[in-house]
This record gives C-alpha cells, sequence and structure tokens, in this order.
C-alpha cells in the first residue's frame, strides 16, 4: 500500500468520524428541545386552568352554598307555620284556664249574702223551732257545722247535739234549702232559768260573722237552759228528730 492510499483513508476515517460526531450532537439536541417543548406545552397549559377553575368553582359554590344556609337560618321556612304555632300556644293556654274554671260546679260557703232564713215554731215535736236557710245564689254553697243561735239577751251559744252531726258538709244548689232544729225548753218543765224571747238571731255557723234576724211570733217563745241545736241537716224531718 502506498503512502497517499494510506493517507487517503487516515482522511476519510477521520472525516467520516467528524460527521459523525456532529451529526450525533446535532441530532441529540434537536431531539431534547422537542420532546421538552412537546412536554412543557402539552401538560403545563391542560393542567394549570383546569386546577384553577376547579379552585374558583370550588369557591363559588362554597360561597353560594354558605349564603343559602345563611338565609334559610335567618328567616322563617314558612310564615304561616311561624303565625300557627304562635296562635296554638295562646289558644291552648287560654282553652286550658277556660277549662278548669267551668269544669264542674262552683262551690262557696253559705253566708248572710247568699242565702235566706227562716224561724218556724212547730207543734211536733213541743218546744222547737225549726230554722231553714235557703241558698238565694247562683252558685252552689256550703253549709258548716251547725247554727248558733242568740235568743233575746243570751250571752252563750246553746250546745249541739252532737249525734245530730251528718256524714258530709250540706252543699246547698241554687233555690235548695238546709234544715236545723232549736230545742227551746225542756218538754216537762224540768229546765231551770226560762225566759220569753221575743227576737233572734242566727249565724249559720258560729265562725260566722254575720247573723241573719228571722223573726219570732209577736208574743215570743219560751225559752230555758235545755236549750240544744242540731247540725245543718238536708230534710225537716233529720232536723226536727231531736
Amino acid at each position: 500500500m502506498s503512502a497517499r492510499t494510506t493517507r487517503t483513508r487516515v482522511l476519510a476515517a477521520a472525516a467520516l468520524a467528524v460527521a459523525t460526531l456532529t451529526l450525533t450532537a446535532c441530532n441529540n439536541g434537536e431531539g431534547v428541545r422537542d420532546e421538552g417543548a412537546s412536554a412543557g406545552t402539552t401538560s403545563q397549559p391542560s393542567s394549570t386552568p383546569t386546577s384553577e377553575s376547579q379552585k374558583n368553582k370550588g369557591t363559588t359554590t362554597g360561597a353560594g352554598q354558605a349564603a343559602s344556609s345563611s338565609d334559610s337560618n335567618s328567616k322563617p321556612k314558612d310564615g304561616k307555620g311561624a303565625q300557627n304555632s304562635s296562635g296554638s300556644t295562646g289558644s291552648s293556654d287560654s282553652a286550658g284556664s277556660s277549662g278548669s274554671q267551668d269544669s264542674g260546679p262552683t262551690r262557696t260557703s253559705c253566708t248572710t249574702a247568699n242565702t235566706r232564713m227562716a224561724a218556724t215554731v212547730v207543734s211536733r215535736p213541743l218546744n222547737h223551732v225549726l230554722l231553714t236557710v235557703t241558698n238565694t245564689g247562683s252558685k252552689n254553697c256550703n253549709v258548716i257545722g251547725y247554727p248558733a243561735v242568740r235568743f233575746g239577751e243570751a250571752q252563750s251559744v246553746p250546745p249541739v247535739f252532737e249525734d245530730s252531726k251528718p256524714q258530709a258538709v250540706l252543699t246547698l244548689a241554687p233555690g235548695e234549702s238546709g234544715y236545723a232544729g232549736v230545742l227551746l225548753s225542756a218538754a216537762d218543765g224540768s229546765g231551770s232559768n226560762g225566759y220569753t224571747a221575743k227576737s233572734l238571731e242566727v249565724y249559720l255557723n258560729k265562725d260566722a260573722g254575720a247573723a241573719a234576724k228571722p223573726s219570732l211570733p209577736a208574743k215570743g217563745v219560751y225559752v230555758d237552759d235545755s236549750i240544744s241545736v242540731t247540725y245543718w241537716q238536708q230534710t225537716m224531718a233529720d232536723a226536727l228528730t231531736w
């Protein structure tokens, strides 16, 4: 092989090596830029707007829901319902109050203001006066205990026949009457300190504040220390038993 041929081959080999290096460097540079540009332009623009849009949408939706919740809590859901609730409370109270007042008959104590008193001298039994108290009011009233009577100028209240005590308090409806008997004197004349009384005061019971003053016969009635009274009774027969 001649020196020229050898030189030529060396130069050719060198040129081929240079060309190869140049081509490799060029391809690698452009390839990195193309792939990098493609990855950057494709992923970043699509991901960023989507993220911002979601954030904005989430913020808007949350604010809208909060405002809606605030409005629903601050305003009555149903104005008519609120009025009905208020109305039912008022009507319930008034109805309950009215019902409790009107349930059952109303009772009060019998007094000289709501009763009328009468005193009648009876023929049987002897030496007895029948007291009659009548309810002149508009409500039921109770007659408690026994009458406290004072004939003429007597200073003490006569005793009561304890055996005449009824099982229950006497209640008088409007227009109804109750009765009590008064034994004026001993039938056999065994009584003492007798006198003739022409006036009578009757207290419905020993604790009553005012007295009724029923009339007596003009000639008066004879009273001695045997005087006694019965409890208030439902009937005249019961009142005149003692």
